[in-house]
Order: structure tokens, then sequence, then C-alpha cells
């Protein structure tokens, strides 16, 4: 675990009281069951509002904490081993976005809405099934927006997208003339909607002034961390809900944790969480100290949690045998929301050839 400071330990064991205490996983399943047409409970993101959470990567001067992406992270790991809903993901990067590329008229007018929890914002990306930036059909011409996104996080909800169109990102009022959303089922029960943009009009105001493919992929490197982190809680919590099930679970007159194959796939799962750990940590460091050259690092770091979360969550289902295969246990709740959250923003095989065109191979 990566050295934090007196106020990172804080915000840390906060966020991770909070959690247990007033938004357990039971909390999930009653959203999910109950219903919201956002995705998430409003009242527990305006909880999040009041501690600070949804300003953290903000500066002080636009209502933010400034704790950078290592506090971001913090705070997203102990909401995924919990596997809270919340956009907080989704602005944060959005939020970035304005942060890197926004004019002082456009960070003042949405980052502080931000930071107070009283706009979500959201990142409209990719066009198809599966991720690729480079596969953008959604183009500005005569001052109308035109075009779509699939799967657009937090879609249901955002009142402010963030859409990469041919010529760089533009900022896009949910509301605005010509928006329409489609919402998309997908198996984490999450917010997932598919934006249409029918002639939307764009303003001088509505690029981000540092536009382009540069950009677009340092928001990007900043959007995977961020998934990374809460990869990180959903692969922690799912390891130790395993570990205490082998623990008491009585088969063939022993308890399953003595058996020495349950324990030699128990440790070497152990040994990759670290190892995750170690990576996603570093990747956030890399984007405190200099978002433009953590290309690399996140690179490691996203097909690295996509891999660890992939089996640890795997192995949750398959070590809780056919208890872990039903919707009354929570084994399956981990097991969806890591499948999304692999494919998001690029999957393992993905990132390894990014790694690989930083290597110049």
């Amino acid at each position: 675990m990566a050295g934090l400071s007196d106020e990172q330990v804080m915000l840390r064991d906060m966020a991770r009281e909070w959690s247990d205490k007033e938004n357990p996983v039971s909390a999930f399943r009653k959203m999910r069951d109950t219903g919201h047409d956002e995705g998430y409970d409003p009242a527990v993101y305006r909880q999040m509002a009041e501690m600070g959470w949804t300003g953290i990567v903000i500066p002080e001067e636009h209502g933010g904490s400034g704790f950078g992406f290592t506090g971001l992270g913090l705070v997203l790991e102990e909401l995924g081993r919990n596997i809270a809903a919340a956009p907080l993901a989704s602005s944060s990067a959005a939020a970035t976005a304005i942060m890197l590329g926004g004019s002082d008229e456009q960070k003042a007018k949405y980052l502080p809405k931000i930071a107070s929890g009283e706009l979500v914002a959201s990142l409209a990306i990719d066009e198809g099934a599966h991720h690729d930036p480079d596969a953008i059909d959604t183009a500005v011409e005569g001052g109308k927006l035109n075009g779509s996104k699939a799967f657009v996080a937090e879609g249901d909800s955002a009142g402010l997208f963030v859409v990469a169109a041919k010529d760089g990102l533009y900022l896009v009022d949910g509301d605005a003339e010509g928006v329409s959303r489609s919402s998309r089922e997908v198996v984490d029960s999450r917010s997932h909607a598919e934006i249409a943009f029918n002639d939307v009009a764009i303003g001088n105001d509505s690029r981000l002034a540092e536009g382009g493919d540069d950009l677009r992929d340092k928001v990007l490197d900043c959007a995977r961390v961020i998934a990374c982190a809460e990869m990180l809680g959903l692969a922690v919590q799912a390891f130790a809900t395993t570990n205490d099930y082998l623990k008491t679970r009585v088969q063939f007159g022993q308890v399953l944790s003595s058996f020495q194959a349950l324990q030699h796939r128990m440790a070497e799962m152990f040994g990759d969480i670290e190892m995750m750990r170690s990576a996603v940590e570093g990747a956030l460091a890399a984007l405190d100290s200099d978002i433009g050259t953590a290309g690399q690092t996140v690179a490691v770091a996203k097909a690295t949690a996509n891999d660890v979360v992939h089996r640890v969550t795997h192995e949750m289902i398959q070590m809780h045998g056919g208890i872990g295969m039903t919707d009354e246990h929570d084994a399956g709740f981990y097991f969806k929301r890591a499948r999304v959250l692999e494919n998001q923003w690029g999957n393992s095989g993905y990132h390894r050839e990014r790694f690989a065109e930083f290597n110049g191979y």
C-alpha cells in the first residue's frame, strides 16, 4: 500500500466507515429492486456531496477540495467494496476533462456545480460495443452536432455530457434540443444509455479550448484509472467474502479452508490483489504527478486490474458453489459489476497493445 498523508488516511477511513454502515451491499440490492430512474439513489449521492467527495479532484477555487486522483481512488475503492451505485466516477472523469481543456468561463460555469453534487456529468466517447476512441463518426458541421454514443455511464440522468467528436471534445447540455436518451439494461444493474445527438446547436463556448486527440487521451487515462480504483475495491471485498466463507463452510466433515488446493488458490489471489494494488496506486500517483506522461503506467494498471478482478470474482462464484449462483447471494453483484468495468475504457487486450506501442512494438 502506498504511503498516505494524515489527510488521506482520514479520508479513506471516513469512506470505509460510511460505506459499511450507511451504504452496504444491501443498499445496492434495495436500489436495484425498488428502482430509481437515475440508476442510483439521489439521496445517497447528496450525502456523498455533503462529505465533499464529489469535488475531490476539483481545485479549491472551483468549490472542490483538490485532493487529487489518489484521494478519489481511496474513496472509490471503499465504495467498490460495497457495490455502491453513484455517479461519482463518471462525474469526476467529466470534471477532469473540463479542468484540463476548459476555458476559465467553462470551469467557472460547470466545476462548482459538479463539486457540489448539483450537476451530474458523464463522458460520451465510444460509439460501438467495444472501446475504440479512434472510431468516432460524431461530428460538428455548420454549428450542429450529429452522432450517437453507446452505453454512456449515468446516461439516464447526466445533466452534462463531454462528447467526443472528430475534431475534439464538446460540452453538451443533457436537456439541449436534439439530445435523446435510450436506456440500456446491462448486467450490473447500473445506469447505461445510448445518447443520440440530432442537429444539436453548438456554440463557440461548447468546445473545450484545448480540444483534440491529446486531450481526449488524457481524459480517457483518468477515466481508466478511476475505474481501476473501483475494481480494486471489488477484488478486495470479493476475496474477503470468499475467505470468510471458506473458514465457516463444512464439507466432508472439514471446513473448506483446510483443503490445501483451496489454500493455494486463495494464496495466489492474495498475491494477485497486492500486485493489482501496486499497479493501480502507481497509476493514481502518476496522474497526480503528470497526466501527460502517465499513459504507459495507466495501460499496465488497467490490464492488471481487468485480469485480477476477473479471476477473483470468478473464483468467488466457484468457491461458494451453488449458493454463489443465486441472486440471494451477493457474489453475483461483484461478478457482474466486474465484467462491465473490465470492458469499460478498454479490455486487457486493448491495454496490452497500448503498452506494446509505448515500447515501440
